[in-house]
């Protein structure tokens, strides 16, 4: 990933958004592996019960093609009852990948019912307990769990029945399906067409639910907040990177105090400084700000200009020390990209040669995916259209936004260095990103507690506001290799 704040996790703040893969959902019957006695049509989803129904092992029992996922909030699927056949021997629910293909759902250990004849459910024996209403011709049956919570519950006709089971085995279910009288015909719906049951109605009233039940505690706990601390949060992010414009209209919003900084009090710099901390991000400032824009501009050449007449120790080796390695890999891995972006193939391949190639197994002992990256840098030589190939992630203009935050992390540890003392802090995000970084780990750690079982916490979908501006700025396209800036030596 390039947009990384070195010493923090490579997928603190994006996780599970824009990194994790969504897990398969079932998508039709498994005709691999299904009970005796039942026809599955070509669709997949329409199965019909053929036997006589004469003994208890002649149930016909049929899966989905898919496990149930572990990490989404719930599950759900339905049924639809197209013949009740003789008797209306119908079963819908869940079981393991071992269930007895022979059995309704429900009989089973490991396996979990509600049928259709009696109304009652089942789990792990033949005996059954009252639960809801029998199901016949014409019902839709929906069967889901609640996997954040380990339940179990069912639907029918778009009416929630009420928790059936709790307290779920640690293993795979799949979605499971018996008829067991000759006639019977079921067809299933795994998400291909609307529900019957308004799903997203109930997860919103969940989501409602949770939030007025933080917010009763927060009340509770009389928590807090000291005046200013939120201004002064956003203040230092935009200090942190650079926003002159921003912050400058953002001090003018807001109005200033006597302590607080105010612009255009100073000779030397537009800025006054609430505290210490913050006088390296308040001195480099106007420099910070041309380089983002020069970056973000693609004007590599702008950049080095800028960095050789306000820091030149990020480039250039001086008393024995050599340059900042995050500033040299990404900003010549920019310069390659704007080369390859403007079509320069010749200047691009001189480049790599000089410039790229002598990276290659320089900075391995420090992270690896640096070497995986650098190699799909250059492997958009191969691409006829570099914008239209697996690799286009990097010719995306947040894969500026990314070099320039590395460039800007260094410049604030290079302001921030006491070289008398030995000295110098390491690179760390705004702290109103630290906040969202322990908010996200909090939330990580909370699902691991429960077995990994449940919806992820998706941190954007917590973020509102304005449309993205210098001050707004969208997640970036994340290289798929995960590597962090290291820190300068």
């Amino acid at each position: 990933m390039w947009r990384q704040i070195a010493g923090q996790p490579s997928d603190a703040l994006t996780r599970p958004d824009d990194d994790e893969e969504e897990e398969p959902l079932a998508s039709h019957f498994n005709t691999n592996n299904f009970g005796n006695f039942l026809d599955v049509e070509k669709d997949k989803l329409t199965v019909r019960y053929t036997g006589q129904g004469a003994h208890n092992n002649d149930v016909g029992a049929i899966q989905g093609n898919r496990p149930v996922p572990r990490k989404r909030r719930v599950y759900y699927y339905e049924v639809t009852v197209l013949d009740a056949g003789e008797k209306g021997l119908i079963g819908v629910g869940f079981a393991d990948k071992n269930f007895k293909m022979g059995k309704q759902p429900g009989w089973e250990p490991h396996s979990y019912g509600y049928h259709g004849d009696d109304g009652k459910k089942f789990h792990q024996n033949g005996q059954g307990e009252e639960y809801g209403p029998q199901f016949t011709l014409g019902d839709v049956i929906g069967a889901g769990i609640h996997i954040q919570r380990q339940e179990i519950f069912f639907t029918k006709n778009g009416k929630h029945l009420g928790v059936a089971f709790r307290g779920l085995p640690q293993l795979p279910l799949y979605p499971t399906a018996g008829l067991h009288s000759p006639g019977e015909c079921i067809a299933v719906n795994f998400g291909a067409s609307p529900f019957a049951f308004n799903l997203e109605a109930m997860l919103q009233e969940e989501r409602e639910q949770e939030e007025a039940a933080s917010w009763v505690l927060h009340c509770a706990c009389s928590i807090s907040i000291p005046a200013g601390v939120t201004h002064r949060l956003v203040r230092e992010y935009l200090l942190h990177y650079g926003y002159a414009d921003t912050l400058r209209a953002f001090d003018t919003a807001a109005g200033t105090t006597e302590d607080a900084p105010q612009l255009g009090t100073s000779r030397r710099s537009p800025f006054r400084s609430w505290s210490e901390r913050d006088a390296p991000a308040v001195a480099t400032m106007a420099p910070r700000q041309a380089i983002r824009q020069r970056m973000m501009a693609g004007d590599v050449e702008g950049v080095n200009a800028l960095l050789m007449e306000h820091f030149p120790e990020l480039v250039v080796s001086k008393g024995g020390k050599r340059p900042d390695l995050d500033v040299y890999f990404y900003v010549n891995c920019m310069q390659f990209i704007e080369l390859i972006r403007q079509g320069k193939i010749e200047e691009a391949v001189i480049f790599a040669q000089a410039s790229l190639s002598p990276m290659r197994g320089l900075l391995t002992h420090r992270n690896r995916a640096y070497d995986a990256m650098l190699h799909d840098v250059v492997a958009l030589l191969a691409y006829e259209d570099p914008l239209d190939s697996p690799l286009a992630g990097l010719m995306h203009l947040a894969q500026r936004e990314a070099a320039a935050d590395v460039v800007n992390a260094a410049i604030l540890v290079c302001g921030s260095s006491k070289p008398e003392e030995g000295k110098r802090e390491d690179k760390k995000p705004a702290a109103v990103e630290r906040l969202m970084q322990q908010l996200v780990t909090v939330q990580n750690e909370l699902l691991a507690a429960n077995g990994g079982l449940g919806e992820p916490f998706r941190l954007s979908q917590h973020l509102g506001g304005p449309a993205p501006g210098p001050a707004c700025k969208p997640p970036a396209q994340p290289h798929p290799n995960g590597v962090a800036p290291m820190d300068r030596d």
